[in-house]
């Protein structure tokens, strides 16, 4: 008799920087990376276990709403996501990805900056290692945090891409404030 109770839906959305891969479970979006991350294979083994479901490669309701703001984001006409996550982690960790989605479209954060958010600036590695767990790229905007001294840093679909991110963001140049 298994041990998983629920399904979770997989398809590939198309984004310009590559193909991703996203999960959703009937409540959210659960995963959505980049298809050659060296440790995709480990992030959905992951999802499967945390959500104690089975994948399926499927179509499913917020896969297609997240292909459409998928496509309309890269096409530089969504800023702000409206789609509901799954997200499984530590209160600590989710405390960090519902601060991450308030920095807004074009802008950033520092990891020092969020982990005074949290009344702890000496929490800065931890921040930066919830950042790093995130399973939802882009609509949890990790790429909007940079170092305290204006640096690319720590970025698991590449700093170019993160680079990629943030000049899609903005009309200009790389300019932090």
């Amino acid at each position: 008799m298994s041990s998983y109770s629920d399904i979770v839906y997989q398809n590939i959305i198309d984004s310009k920087l590559g193909p991703m891969i996203a999960c959703a479970t009937d409540k959210g979006v659960c995963l959505l990376e980049f298809v050659d991350l060296t440790d995709l294979e480990i992030k959905q083994k992951q999802v499967s276990e945390l959500f104690k479901s089975i994948i399926i490669r499927s179509n499913h309701y917020h896969l297609a709403n997240l292909q459409e703001q998928i496509s309309l984001y890269f096409s530089k006409k969504l800023q702000d996501f409206d789609l509901p996550l799954d997200l499984y982690g530590t209160s600590f960790q989710k405390e960090v990805w519902n601060n991450l989605l308030q920095i807004h479209y074009g802008q950033t954060s520092t990891y020092l900056k969020q982990a005074e958010l949290l009344g702890n600036k000496n929490s800065v590695r931890a921040v930066a290692n919830a950042c790093g767990i995130n399973r939802v790229a882009i609509i949890i905007p990790c790429h909007r945090v940079i170092g305290s001294n204006g640096s690319l840093t720590g970025y698991n679909a590449g700093l170019w891409r993160k680079r990629e991110l943030l000049l899609l963001e903005s009309n200009r140049d790389l300019i932090f404030f």
